[in-house]
């Protein structure tokens, strides 16, 4: 049986979120970056050969993305991944 996981943990160099996939709303891609949309985040993956792992993403498979050390930045060939930024998407609300 072939289980999905439940969230994308992201683990940054100083930070590590968990993100439910059931609020994953859209991803689109270039060869040098993906953009995650969840309802309260927005994730920012930017690297080479990344346009490989869209299919990935949009059938919610991946469990984990680990932002590289320095050291591991080049030491990848094919999908390489350089940064990961997480950003919290802030609700604006109007004054009455």
């Amino acid at each position: 049986m072939d289980e999905r996981p439940a969230g994308l943990e992201i683990l940054l160099l100083k930070r590590s979120y968990v993100l439910p996939w059931s609020q994953f709303l859209f991803a689109e891609t270039s060869d040098d970056e993906i953009h995650l949309a969840f309802t309260t985040h927005d994730v920012l993956v930017k690297g080479s050969g990344l346009s490989t792992l869209l299919v990935d993403f949009a059938a919610q498979r991946i469990a984990r993305l680990r932002q590289p050390t320095r050291g591991d930045r080049f030491a990848q060939a094919g999908v390489c991944i350089r940064e990961v930024s997480v950003v919290k998407i802030e609700s604006r609300r109007e004054d009455m």
